[in-house]
């Protein structure tokens, strides 16, 4: 299954193929910025018309970057997902961190805010997966029977390394589910249908009608 991709991860591993591979000086005072408490607040977010689906950063985060991701509203079948390129050409990307209806996943679930620790190429991305209306892994065998497993509705462990744009469900709600998994794995990401900015923050609106408010802080001594 990893080595099957979708159109869009080969396109995004083809485009971030072909960028440089340092990453430049970053200036940050573009539009869409403001400064508050020593960091240069900026929504300078973009969508990359050959990747109608993914949100890029105008310019790649650096270390100590603080990335804000706020979503306004996610369906209950919808986990909106920030991956790293985890190779060169990124045809391997990893995990960061993961929203769903029910809360945050990954490295620091206390909050919306992403520290960046090492300079790289990040990436927002909406995922559907199957919506699962059950809430145990499996079946009593009787009437009686105790010992089913509870498992909530929703997914809560990823594979940590995948394909860019892809995201793999792990654990026991993933192994009862897998043959509806199958299809949804392989399916491309949302697409956004609008992006707007309200001031220094980044709005972006996918097909479906969830909304996800973007920012990125950058210490302000940096940018000068």
């Amino acid at each position: 299954m990893k080595q099957i991709l979708s159109s869009g991860a080969l396109m995004l591993a083809s485009f971030v193929a072909s960028a440089q591979t340092n990453l430049p000086a970053v200036n940050v005072t573009a539009p869409y910025s403001s400064l508050h408490g020593g960091y240069l607040i900026s929504g300078d977010f973009k969508v990359d018309p050959r990747m109608p689906s993914v949100v890029f950063p105008a310019q790649a985060l650096v270390t100590d970057d603080i990335l804000s991701i706020e979503p306004v509203h996610l369906q209950d079948n919808e986990y909106l997902i920030l991956q790293e390129c985890a190779s060169a050409d990124c045809h391997e990307a990893s995990l960061v961190r993961f929203w769903s209806s029910d809360g945050i996943g990954g490295d620091d679930t206390r909050r919306n805010r992403v520290w960046i620790t090492h300079e790289n190429k990040y990436f927002i991305w909406l995922k559907r997966l199957p919506a699962l209306t059950g809430l145990s892994c499996s079946q009593p065998s009787s009437r009686d029977d105790t010992t089913r497993t509870k498992c909530g509705n929703h997914f809560t462990t990823f594979q940590q390394v995948s394909p860019p744009l892809m995201l793999i469900p792990t654990g026991e709600l993933a192994a009862y589910n897998q043959d509806v998994l199958k299809k949804a794995i392989l399916a491309d990401p949302v697409q956004v249908v609008q992006q707007t900015h309200e001031g220094s923050t980044y709005v972006v609106t996918y097909e479906g009608g969830s909304t996800v408010r973007v920012r990125r802080m950058h210490a302000a001594k940096d940018s000068q």
